[in-house]
């Protein structure tokens, strides 16, 4: 062998433990969002992990390796899948996120005919903008409960559980905004080791149960059962990760300078979306969305090889089968998340208010403000369809109320 192919090998080498690493740091990136869903929800953080991991291989193999982004836990299912959990348990839900993949694989195939407009002719702003506020703002009661301390069987005052949540909001605020480089672009997990610390330093943690959690374990996958209650109530929740989703594919291709709309094609990157949350579902994770907070990593360090999210979703199944990360995560206090949610919440409302002036929604047309206001009182205030053997309400009932009257109303 040659002098210069031994120098290229060594290279190749020295790149590819470089993108290893680069790759765990992009699921350091995506790890607070990530396990902060199931740890809200019910479910495994483990199988998250797992299912993230999976997802995002899917994804890359569905579009050809040619979309850096990862895959992971989506927020808009927080409300849905704790909803569905406490209606009909956990198995059920499951089901319903399955079929809710199948909803993103027909929007890639009413892409792949009809072109992208097609989804901005079935869910124009007015229609998902009023449907991601009431998301977010569905959520505030629950948010403030936990971040008063409600549900926690603790000896410490109410004031100092305020003060554990209200460390961590005010640290996940300070990171998002005064931050720089990396750290930016992990707020939530430094208010969750801060709320964290401050929750040891006042003996609410129990390290027992981490203590005596084995290194080595098979995450608790769940299997789903199929209820059509369940499957019908998922459905219109998927609108608000679809605009997500479509938002995010043009966010990276305007970072790289590619435009995935067209190569691989909206409808590759929602078929890998929609079989990425089917197959999540299916083991008992939630559903997979492209993560914004990578995004802003890869245009951070500028490094667009889809490798590196590969390697990234191979550190997610490693992680996976180490029970004492599940039994840590399972360890946080709920005042902490608490905290955290606030802003969350609130910020998931704010995208959908941006969405409005963003795309110049004017409010004083009257089809546009009876779309807005309905979807809103509707959903805030708890609106409910009883069929008897089928309850619509929630956002499922905003989903279906907004893409109706954008239907039938006049334009003029």
């Amino acid at each position: 062998m040659s002098l210069n192919k031994i120098t290229k090998t060594i290279e190749n080498d020295k790149h590819s433990w470089v993108d290893v690493l680069i790759g765990a740091q992009m699921l350091f990136v995506a790890f607070g969002a990530l396990v902060l869903v199931p740890l809200l929800t019910g479910l495994n953080p483990n199988v998250a992990l797992f299912t993230a991991g999976v997802g995002t291989i899917i994804f890359q193999i569905t579009t050809r390796g040619k979309v850096p982004v990862f895959l992971a836990s989506s927020f808009a299912f927080i409300a849905p899948i704790s909803y569905g959990v406490s209606q009909w348990g956990i198995p059920a839900t499951l089901g319903g996120l399955v079929v809710a993949g199948f909803v993103f694989i027909f929007f890639s195939f009413l892409v792949k005919i009809n072109g992208a407009d097609v989804i901005n002719k079935i869910l124009p702003p007015v229609v998902t903008g009023p449907i991601i506020m009431v998301i977010g703002l569905s959520l505030a009661p629950i948010a403030v409960n936990m971040a008063m301390g409600s549900g926690i069987d603790a000896s410490l005052p109410k004031y100092q559980l305020i003060i554990i949540s209200m460390a961590s909001l005010i640290t996940t605020l300070i990171v998002a905004i005064w931050a720089k480089g990396i750290l930016k672009l992990v707020p939530i997990i430094s208010g969750i080791f801060v709320g964290y610390a401050l929750s040891c330093f006042l003996g609410l943690v129990d390290f027992q149960p981490v203590i005596n959690a084995p290194w080595f374990s098979v995450p608790s996958f769940t299997f789903p059962e199929f209820k059509w209650q369940a499957i019908v109530y998922m459905i219109p929740i998927v609108i608000a990760p679809t605009i997500e989703h479509v938002g995010d594919i043009m966010a990276i291709g305007s970072v790289t300078g590619k435009d995935y709309t067209k190569n691989p094609g909206l409808q590759k990157t929602l078929l890998g979306d929609g079989l990425a949350t089917s197959v999540a579902g299916f083991f008992g994770g939630p559903p997979c969305i492209t993560y914004a907070e990578v995004i802003g990593a890869v245009t951070l360090t500028r490094n667009f090889k889809t490798r590196i999210m590969t390697w990234a979703a191979i550190w997610a199944i490693a992680m996976s089968f180490i029970g004492k990360v599940g039994a840590f995560l399972a360890s946080i206090p709920s005042v902490v998340m608490g905290g955290i949610m606030v802003l969350l919440f609130g910020s998931i409302a704010s995208v959908g208010v941006n969405i409005l002036v963003k795309h110049k929604v004017d409010l004083s047309i009257s089809r546009n403000m009876c779309i807005t206001a309905l979807v809103l009182v509707f959903g805030i205030g708890g609106m409910i369809f009883d069929f008897g053997s089928y309850v619509l309400e929630g956002i499922s009932l905003c989903g279906i109320l907004a893409i109706v009257l954008n239907l039938i109303l006049p334009r003029s």
